[in-house]
């Protein structure tokens, strides 16, 4: 009787958990008409007018490197081949704890370098701050009108900066770009990571631009106004997810980040699961460093009486909020309550059924609701996507669910482990032709 009494006190609790997470999350799903609904009108709008006059603003590239001798070459004569004129484009390389001749290969491709050695201070973030205080002590805090960050594993589209240039003329003093894969099709691990920024970019930050509300910087492709820099003494962001950090502070203070989906570039993904595994544990831990440290001022923009600053810390909010813990809670107490079950003192074969269907229900959900997403995804952004016959779009389209719940045990485990940043060995050396 008692267990009965459990068994259907579960099934409620995972049928109000499911139903808070819908309508927590229900909004993403209102961004894919928003950007349905904003390209029509933009392309109606754009027959009728002229494109805006712009300033020649001058940018530097900037690339933070530790053992990056393979690739960072590439990425660097992709930069040197950019339609924006050269003479207001630098590269700079951070050559970051290096034990390999990164520093030379990124001279030998026209860079600035400069390198540092430091370990005890160890991560991008660090190196950031670094460099930004050598240019304030060199050339200048406002030599450059702004900065790119990006990383060494990249390449960039040649109407990058053409492109970048556009929308920080609109006002945009800090901005993300489209996030596209160097290595797309290898496996189902570099499509899930593939497919998951390409989301990012067309049905997130791409809805929200529309909408006038914040994006999100992702990792790498952003920019940073050079006054923002100075106007936060650097980079004070040193958390295992930096840039999710600068995210965060921004909207706090009331800043909206803007989205340039014509800036493409190209990034190389994982593509063994040991690889992906201590990637995302960084990123889990991070999110709950994120949590810890400005969950409390995120939140009460929430109910700010200002209406973009509410969508964009209840957005932001919904993105670092610790969403899978919940979920893996509430799988646990199924799986526990089907072991009771089978190997408890009493038998009870209804049990197992209904826990059985509860259980298949929850993964069925879930899984739809991520293939739907990958779906639409794949199907928009198909001509993005490169060197990729049909049979493995389909097959990756089915596998990108998958993919996702990994992160579940990910995520508590990154609860209870100590996570340190670690650089990702990049070996995917191809040229801007070859990926296309």
């Amino acid at each position: 009787m008692r267990k009965g009494i459990a068994v259907n006190l579960i099934i409620h609790m995972n049928t109000l958990v499911i139903t808070i997470i819908s309508i927590l999350y229900i909004y993403q799903m209102g961004y894919i008409g928003v950007v349905f609904i904003g390209e029509y009108i933009h392309k109606r709008r754009k027959k009728n007018h002229a494109e805006p006059l712009v300033k020649t603003n001058r940018y530097a590239a900037i690339i933070s490197a530790r053992n990056e001798s393979g690739v960072i070459g590439q990425l660097l004569d992709t930069i040197r081949a950019q339609t924006y004129p050269a003479e207001f484009l630098d590269a700079i390389v951070i050559a970051d704890n290096c034990t390999d001749d990164t520093a030379q290969v990124a001279r030998d491709h026209g860079a600035i370098v400069y390198e540092r050695f430091n370990k005890e201070l160890v991560g991008k973030g660090y190196a950031l701050d670094y460099l930004f205080d050598k240019l304030k002590k060199g050339v200048g805090d406002d030599y450059y009108d702004a900065y790119v960050i990006i990383d060494a594993d990249n390449l960039l589209d040649e109407h990058f900066f053409e492109a970048v240039n556009k929308t920080f003329c609109q006002g945009y003093r800090i901005m993300t770009t489209y996030r596209n894969s160097k290595n797309f099709a290898t496996n189902w691990i570099s499509a899930g990571y593939s497919l998951w920024f390409m989301r990012e970019a067309k049905f997130l930050n791409n809805a929200r631009m529309m909408l006038g509300t914040s994006c999100a910087v992702s990792g790498t492709g952003f920019v940073v106004a050079s006054a923002v820099i100075r106007e936060r003494g650097g980079w004070p962001y040193h958390l295992l997810t930096e840039d999710i950090e600068f995210t965060v502070d921004t909207v706090i203070h009331g800043e909206m980040i803007g989205y340039c989906g014509d800036a493409m570039l190209y990034d190389e993904q994982p593509t063994t699961f040991s690889q992906s595994w201590t990637q995302r544990m960084r990123w889990a831990k991070g999110f709950y460093q994120i949590v810890a440290n400005y969950g409390g001022k995120l939140s009460r923009g929430i109910v700010t009486k200002h209406h973009i600053k509410k969508l964009a810390s209840y957005d932001l909010t919904m993105t670092v909020m610790p969403g899978m813990l919940i979920t893996m809670g509430i799988l646990a107490l199924d799986i526990a309550m089907l072991l009771m079950g089978v190997f408890g003192s009493l038998y009870m074969p209804h049990m197992i059924q209904t826990m059985l269907s509860s259980l298949g229900f929850w993964l069925l959900g879930y899984y739809g609701s991520l293939f739907l997403m990958g779906l639409v995804t794949m199907i928009t952004e198909r001509k993005k996507i490169r060197n990729c016959p049909t049979w493995k779009r389909v097959l990756y389209t089915f596998t990108f669910p998958l993919f996702q719940l990994t992160y579940l045990p990910i995520a508590v485990a990154a609860l209870f482990r100590k996570v340190e940043w670690k650089p990702i060995k990049h070996e995917v050396s191809k040229t801007l032709d070859e990926i296309r």
